[in-house]
């Protein structure tokens, strides 16, 4: 137990330091395993780690769905989606910002990276509300915000990534974020609608939105078809979630081959996106590996649950203060470096908590509601200062947009985040509903 709280503190050290949260943690984790078992032990639980993981089959679906979302930033059919999006709420006020929010979510549903959708439809939906007059910071904000949905909302690749540290069916966790990443497009929007009623000057008069092209509503029906083909080829049964990862990747290429809307430099660019996304996935997971070894054989997952125990607290109080730590950890940690720092240590004591009765009385089901739970928690991460990932890539894209601007947009997107989350933790059923 003091083994791992040192080693706890001696991490959060070398993170603040601008150490790569990844060999933060493998150096933490090998020194702290030599330490108590010595080096040769040492040594070989980092081999084994380094080998497992880069040989795993179950991680081969991170680099094909990054890929499949790659591709479709490169193609275009971002556009599309934004068009029809635009086409449903253009004549609402602030129906540029809706249709961002929409599009961002649908662009989402199909590449699984937040970072990704908020790059690409900084590009896509910033210079037309620019062009009508909508304030910078309801523009910036709503592109943030809705890139954050691209974690909960199937495939996702966070989600798969839980899976595989818990040992939960990935498929299942698929369908359980359907729901609450639906409730979060839907609060989003709210946001937006209550913004623009409070502050009109945010939009500007209603406008008649732009006409599709041909490419655009094939790129809105392709996406649609893609997102249906993985959907219900995982819950059909009729291939595994890894399957699914290879077809949805061969599905995005023919259709942006069809479309002809992918070029060669697209390709070759989508292609050394997904292998640098792909090795720092990897690296983190590897990292995570070695420091869960450490702290699983100095015990704080058990000494955690015997001080959970003795303390005889609910068990809605525990789920109340890990969310507290994740919203304060969020607040200086990326999201997936949260996941593979906490989650080791806190799936252990979720799963041995007594619910009683209902939904909650499986813990398979529980570790499945806490996943929602987690990753919502860590969708708000990606837009609360200071770090915010969301937010600075945006102010990558969009360098003339000072910080201050787009972090102000978030505010109304922040506030619909926490009512969400409180949501989804009071009423499971939200979550587990269509398993």
């Amino acid at each position: 137990m003091i083994e791992s709280l040192i080693a706890l503190v001696v991490l959060l050290f070398l993170v603040f330091s601008r150490v790569p949260i990844a060999f933060a943690m493998a150096v933490v984790g090998a020194v702290g395993f030599a330490w108590m078992r010595g080096l040769d032990a040492a040594g070989a639980m980092v081999g084994s780690a380094v080998f497992e993981t880069g040989f795993s089959y179950s991680l081969s679906v991170v680099p094909l769905f990054i890929f499949m979302g790659n591709i479709l930033a490169h193609s275009g059919i971002a556009h599309g989606l934004f068009a029809g999006a635009d086409r449903l709420f253009g004549r609402m006020r602030g129906g540029l910002a809706l249709a961002a929010v929409l599009s961002c979510g649908g662009f989402s549903a199909v590449s699984g990276s937040s970072l990704a959708t908020a790059a690409t439809m900084s590009r896509v939906a910033m210079p037309p509300m620019r062009r009508f007059g909508y304030s910078d910071s309801l523009a910036a904000g709503s592109i943030a915000a809705g890139g954050t949905l691209g974690i909960l909302i199937p495939p996702s690749v966070i989600m798969i990534i839980y899976g595989l540290l818990t040992e939960s069916d990935i498929g299942k966790l698929f369908i359980a974020g359907l729901i609450p990443g639906a409730l979060g497009v839907v609060f989003y929007l709210l946001a937006v609608m209550i913004a623009v009623r409070i502050k009109p000057d945010l939009a500007p008069p209603v406008t008649d939105p732009e006409p599709m092209s041909r490419t655009d509503k094939m790129g809105v029906f392709g996406t649609l078809a893609l997102f249906a083909f993985i959907m219900i080829g995982i819950y059909g049964g009729f291939f595994t979630p890894i399957e699914a990862a290879g077809m949805g990747a061969i599905f995005a290429l023919l259709l942006a081959l069809m479309m002809r809307s992918l070029s060669r430099a697209g390709f070759w660019m989508a292609c050394r996106e997904t292998v640098i996304s792909s090795a720092m996935i990897f690296a983190i997971v590897i990292g995570a590996e070695i420091f869960s070894a450490f702290v699983n054989f100095a015990g704080l997952p058990d000494a955690l649950v015997d001080l959970i125990y003795e303390m005889d607290i609910s068990p809605w109080a525990v789920i109340a203060m890990m969310v507290l730590i994740y919203l304060m950890m969020g607040c200086v940690f990326e999201s997936l470096s949260m996941i593979l720092l906490t989650v080791p240590v806190f799936y252990p004591i979720i799963y041995q908590l007594d619910f009683g009765t209902g939904l909650l009385s499986d813990p398979e089901n529980v570790l499945i509601w806490f996943a929602v739970v987690v990753v919502v928690v860590t969708e708000i991460s990606l837009i609360t200062p200071p770090v915010g990932m969301n937010v600075f890539i945006l102010r990558a894209t969009l360098p003339d947009i000072p910080l201050g601007v787009i972090f102000r947009g978030i505010v109304p997107f922040w506030i619909a985040d926490i009512l969400r989350l409180l949501l989804l933790v009071s009423v499971p059923a939200l979550s587990l509903m269509l398993l």
